[in-house]
Parts: structure tokens; C-alpha cells; sequence
């Protein structure tokens, strides 16, 4: 019975709004780089070095707004870098992804450890802090749930709704969507695909940095390498689950942060089970709600397709 009556706490809901902030982001911009047809594999070390640029920015004396900023600048760098190896020259999208998450998380931890002196305990930056909305943080449990939560959560919801809008209603996201699905076709109407995957890697690269840096600046105030603990892989798997729709996606942010969840606040009822189980069965709940909707997705038809211009 206290299993079933966890749902109905505030505190819970709460942190499946913190604990979905920097899937939102991850999720979105892998659904942006796929939408115009490039996988990128390499969200894993972007959320790495995004947390790192982010955190080491407020570290050094940067306001936390501009310290996100060089976060997403820095997942930025990344993206551009993974998509001059993919758009223009054709590479491989799942060597030059998997090269990227190992780049990227390597020298995360090598510039924190080149310019931040670690004692027994690491340092630690002030983060952000829940947001007051004044009474409406005292309505009974809707204000414990969605205002008391802070800024880069809100930021997340309305990011979401902005790559819905861009993508659905506007001829930029027209000239996305068809470049994930046949880029020879907005070649025709005199628009440069290469350009327009490389636009949508970078700017998805900062999204999915911003994520990473929701992890140091928001959820925790220090940098460790493993912080980011497969949230990349999660978004990625999350992107087939949305059948990428920024909407459903927001949705599968926030039913893998309730699995997870509620995992944390049942390991405090239920009693000589292994936590192991716990820790694994959001993931586990991912991939079998994956196999369920995977069969029906309809897959971007140019993703991990390189496009050459005047080929047919």
C-alpha cells in the first residue's frame, strides 16, 4: 500500500520535473539533428563537456546564466565538429559519434583537472535556486510540483514548445524536416542542405550541452567525470520512443524521470530487495515502452544518409 500511495506526493512529481530537465534538453537536441538527417552518437561527451564548461564557467567568477551560455557554446564546438566530419565529408555518423563522446569526455576531465585543484572533497560553485513565484508556491501540492522548481526547468518546457512551433510552423522547420527526408528535393528549391544538417548538429549540440550543465549548475553544484551516467544513450533511445515530436518527447522525458523516480523513493519501503533491481528498472520499463513503439515509428527516410551534392 505505501507503494501506491508514493504517487500521490508532491515531492515526488517534483523530482520528476528536476530529473526530466536534462533529458528534455538532451532529447531535443538529438531530435533536431536527426530531424534534419545526422545521428549523433556523441551526446554522451557533449552533456560531459557541457556540465564541465558550465560548471568550471561559474567557478571562475561567471554569472550562472552567462556560465550556461559557454556551456552550450561549448556543446556547440563539439556538434560543429561532428557534423564537419559527417555533413561535408560523408564519415561515418556512428564512428564519428562514438569518437566524439570519448573526445569530448576525455577532455572534459582533463581541462578540470588542468585548471581546478581537487582536495578530499571537489569544489563546489552556488547554484541555481528554485525560482518564487510568491503565492502560487503555496498552492497545496501544484505548488510544491511546478513552482518551486528553477530556471533551467522552466527554460527546458519552454524549448520544447518553441522546436514544436519552429518545426511544424515555419518554413525553417519545413527545410529541416525535408533535409532528414530528401535533401536533393530542398536542394531543388535553391536551399544548401549541407548547411542546413550542420545548422541543426550545432544548434542541437547546445542543446544537449545545456542538458549536461543542468547536472552541475541545478541538480548538484560540483564536476565529476561520470556524472552524466548514460542520460545521452537514454535521449537517444527516447528520440525513436517520441517518433521525433518535440511533444512526445517531453512526454518520454518525463516517464522515464517518474521510473526513476519513484525506483529512489521505493527502495525506502520495499525491503531486502537488491537496489541493483531498482537502479535498473527504469532503464529496463525504457527499453520494453522502446519495443512497443519502435515497430511504428516512422524513421527521418535520409537519416545516416550522407547527402552529396548531384547525386541522385
Amino acid at each position: 500500500m505505501e507503494a501506491l500511495e508514493i504517487f500521490w506526493t508532491a515531492s515526488l512529481w517534483a523530482a520528476v520535473l528536476r530529473i526530466a530537465t536534462p533529458l528534455i534538453f538532451g532529447v531535443l537536441g538529438a531530435l533536431l539533428c536527426e530531424r534534419a538527417g545526422v545521428l549523433n552518437l556523441g551526446i554522451e561527451g557533449i552533456m560531459t563537456m557541457g556540465a564541465m564548461a558550465g560548471w568550471l564557467a561559474a567557478y571562475l567568477g561567471a554569472d550562472l546564466w552567462t556560465a550556461l551560455l559557454i556551456a552550450a557554446l561549448a556543446g556547440a564546438i563539439m556538434g560543429l565538429l561532428h557534423a564537419g566530419l559527417t555533413v561535408p565529408l560523408g564519415l561515418s555518423q556512428h564512428v564519428s559519434g562514438l569518437a566524439i563522446t570519448l573526445f569530448a569526455s576525455s577532455l572534459a576531465f582533463y581541462i578540470y583537472r588542468l585548471t581546478v585543484e581537487v582536495g578530499e572533497s571537489p569544489p563546489t560553485i552556488e547554484p541555481f535556486r528554485p525560482l518564487d513565484f510568491g503565492p502560487l508556491s503555496d498552492i497545496p501540492f501544484l505548488g510544491e510540483v511546478l513552482f518551486a522548481q528553477t530556471a533551467p526547468t522552466y527554460l527546458a518546457l519552454f524549448a520544447t514548445l518553441a522546436l514544436a512551433y519552429v518545426l511544424s510552423r515555419t518554413s525553417l522547420g519545413l527545410a529541416i524536416r525535408m533535409t532528414g527526408e530528401n535533401p536533393h528535393a530542398v536542394e531543388a528549391q535553391g536551399l544548401d542542405p549541407i548547411a542546413i544538417r550542420i545548422g541543426a548538429v550545432v544548434a542541437g549540440s547546445a542543446l544537449m550541452a545545456v542538458g549536461g550543465a543542468f547536472l552541475t549548475m541545478a541538480a548538484f553544484n560540483s564536476f565529476f567525470p561520470d556524472m552524466v551516467q548514460g542520460r545521452g544513450w537514454i535521449c537517444i533511445a527516447l528520440v525513436v520512443f517520441a517518433s521525433w515530436r518535440p511533444g512526445k518527447a517531453l512526454l518520454g522525458a518525463l516517464l522515464f524521470a517518474l521510473f526513476d523516480a519513484y525506483q529512489l523513493r521505493l527502495q525506502n519501503v520495499v525491503e531486502g530487495v537488491p537496489y541493483q533491481l531498482f537502479l535498473m528498472a527504469p532503464y529496463l520499463l525504457s527499453i520494453l515502452a522502446l519495443i512497443a513503439i519502435a515497430r511504428r515509428a516512422e524513421v527521418p527516410e535520409a537519416l545516416m544518409t550522407p547527402y552529396r551534392r548531384g547525386e541522385r
